[in-house]
């Protein structure tokens, strides 16, 4: 399908590997220019070069936290018109909620909530006065199961899942879209065992950890950075401008609702 964006510019926040960049190959194979991001620059560098060796595509790289206003203004400078904005960031750790201080709390927050917030406060209006945006947050599947030890995470998702839900009504009628995805258990680094970076995982062992990891997902597997992305660049259509304000889980049917 031709998704209707080639030539359209997209910024991907965390996008060097994992759910990030499979966002971005998706929307480089569509035919986006991307400004991508993250934090370890040689892991950012490779993405990059990937990207521009197989889709041809121009890419522009900014390192950083996106957390960080410095980061995002660098951001917005390489890119100050954007047509797609994804937003996405790391959570905070597995933590027992006790163990939580006020500076963890407003920490997780703004890396969450606050953070996606000023990129769109940034972006939506000159989406809508040029009369095309898509805007895509990466949540979590917590954000309707909660998980015991992600309370930071759940809270500070689903704060920004309510916040955007109105204001996505706002600017629907000048095509601009914005929703959210859910992912559960994607084979990412997220859901590895402590390593050393750059370290390949033994081949029985990752098999095992990953047939382990989806016995409870009915897809009885793992979903992929790959599929996710595709995903989005899906919602990032021109075919999806009628599709707002939506949660949409990624889950392999792990989320069990009849609507």
């Amino acid at each position: 399908m031709d998704l209707g964006i080639r030539g359209k510019k997209a910024i991907v926040c965390a996008s060097s590997k994992g759910l990030g960049r499979g966002c971005a190959m998706a929307l480089a194979e569509a035919g986006c220019d991307l400004v991508v991001n993250g934090r370890n620059a040689d892991q950012l560098a490779k993405t990059a070069a990937e990207l521009r060796e197989r889709f041809g595509v121009e890419v522009t790289e900014i390192v950083g936290d996106v957390s960080k206003p410095e980061v995002q203004k660098a951001l917005l400078a390489a890119c100050p018109d954007p047509d797609i904005l994804v937003n996405n960031n790391g959570g905070p750790p597995l933590r027992d909620f006790r163990e939580l201080d006020r500076e963890k709390i407003l920490e997780g927050v703004t890396q969450n909530m606050v953070t996606p917030v000023e990129l769109v406060q940034a972006v939506i209006d000159g989406m809508a006065e040029r009369g095309f945006g898509r805007i895509v947050n990466i949540t979590s599947l917590s954000v309707y199961v909660p998980i015991p030890g992600l309370d930071l995470s759940s809270g500070a998702r689903a704060g920004l899942t309510s916040f955007l839900a109105g204001v996505a009504r706002t600017v629907i009628d000048r095509n601009v879209t914005i929703n959210n995805m859910l992912p559960g258990k994607i084979d990412t680094d997220r859901l590895r065992p402590p390593h050393e970076a750059g370290t390949p995982e033994d081949p029985a062992a990752a098999a095992a950890r990953k047939t382990q990891a989806a016995a409870n997902v009915p897809a009885k597997r793992l979903g992929t950075p790959e599929e996710f992305g595709q995903i989005c660049a899906f919602l990032c259509s021109v075919h999806a401008g009628y599709l707002t304000g939506q949660n949409i889980p990624v889950d392999g049917g792990a989320y069990v609702s009849a609507f």
